[in-house]
């Protein structure tokens, strides 16, 4: 391999911690607040599920982000290095200033920004670029829509329980996370291995675009890692600020969460894990009543990720200008 590649490679790794660092912790912020796990309970049963999940549910993901949104035979290992850079200093921005922005915006953001850079508009692949940005826009009303949905249905099921029923939510939070887990380890775990074999292939490593094993290891590790040593402003973020949150409310923002998260890592479409989180927290809220929520916090966030992308684009397009012109 070449240095360059080496280079693009490392990055791609330390991507993939920071998206665990950054976006898992929104996984274990409703455990941790429900009081059904411990802090270091919660991270390392979920560190655990993510690395698991990439070698589990195949690599569609991993396809459309590596194959369908720029074409391999134009570009440069410089378009990806922009790339990586871009989505990088965008997420240790957000994750400094505690807000739960998406790595996954940041990621097609600094792709986006890099090959128009580098190769101009007629690199990209608009059907699988616009593929991806239907599957980021609609994910979060998704979430909102199951999370408000599951929760209703929840209450109508137990609604002559006990109040011992509130041992179920939380002991059931260990299937439920664990399902949350998985899916995100699925999806996110696979961004990184599309971006790695994506340069593999550019760098004349690879001759076709086709994930190796070692890939899906070292981005599986990467995202596990990350989770492990977890986000703690960003899950006091998601944990307290929208509403009280107790089990029930923990149990339907998990179990909305996975259901969304895992059917669109099936069908290959990149998500960002963060908002589907966000979004069914504030579905699980609203079920109850549109005042529980703290639509003040929900707004931040939301601001956060109309800019994500646009911003990324920027960042990445310039990083790429100025690899050019220290060469």
């Amino acid at each position: 391999m070449s240095p360059e590649l080496i280079l693009v490679i490392i990055l791609a790794v330390v991507f993939d911690f920071l998206n665990g660092v950054h976006d898992s912790s929104n996984i274990v912020a409703t455990m941790i607040a429900s009081r059904a796990f411990t802090p270091r309970a919660a991270l390392a049963l979920t560190a655990t599920a993510e690395f698991s999940g990439p070698f589990l549910f195949g690599v569609t993901v991993a396809t459309t982000i590596g194959d369908e949104i720029a074409q391999a035979n134009v570009l440069n290992l410089d378009v990806i290095v922009a790339c990586l850079f871009g989505a990088i200093m965008w997420n240790l921005l957000t994750w400094f200033l505690g807000i739960p922005s998406s790595s996954s915006h940041a990621l097609i953001g600094g792709m986006v920004g890099a090959v128009v850079t580098g190769a101009g508009f007629g690199a990209l692949k608009l059907h699988g670029l616009q593929k991806v940005l239907i599957a980021l826009i609609a994910s979060p009303l998704i979430g909102f829509a199951v999370g408000f949905m599951i929760t209703r249905l929840i209450y109508f099921l137990a609604r002559n329980a006990t109040p011992d029923v509130n041992r179920f939510f939380k002991k059931g939070q260990f299937v439920t996370a664990l399902g949350m887990a998985f899916s995100h380890g699925t999806n996110d775990a696979q961004k990184t291995m599309g971006i790695i074999t994506l340069s593999l292939v550019i760098g004349g490593y690879l001759t076709e675009f086709r994930v190796p094993f070692w890939v899906i290891g070292i981005s599986a590790g990467a995202i596990a890692l990350g989770t492990a040593l977890g986000g703690w402003r960003l899950i006091r973020t998601l944990g307290g600020k929208f509403f009280k949150i107790r089990p029930v409310h923990s149990f339907s923002t998990q179990l909305s969460s996975g259901i969304v998260i895992l059917t669109a890592s099936v069908f290959g479409l990149p998500v960002s894990t963060s908002q589907v989180v966000s979004s069914a927290i504030i579905g699980v809220g609203s079920s109850e009543r549109f005042g529980k929520v703290r639509w003040s916090v929900a707004q931040e966030i939301v601001t956060a990720w109309f800019i994500t992308i646009p911003a990324s684009a920027l960042v990445s397009a310039f990083i790429y200008w100025l690899i050019t012109i220290m060469r």
